[in-house]
């Protein structure tokens, strides 16, 4: 998935019935760091995943990934 798909699906700009898929999107989005770099209630959605054990934090220390 690419950065702009996550973040369109996040959104809700780019239509996703699939529950994994959004789960994805916002793994996406925590993996490469652009959760916590986008509007706060991307962090604050993420952390509420994370929380909810819906996606893992990884190993992103909040810096922003380069790979798209």
């Amino acid at each position: 998935m690419d950065n702009y798909t996550a973040v369109g699906i996040a959104e809700g700009f780019i239509e996703c019935d699939d529950q994994e898929e959004v789960l994805a999107a916002w793994q996406h989005l925590v993996d490469t760091g652009l959760a916590w770099s986008l509007q706060g209630w991307f962090g604050r959605m993420a952390t509420n995943l994370i929380e909810q054990g819906l996606i893992t934090q990884g190993e992103n220390d909040g810096s922003i990934s380069q790979s798209v």
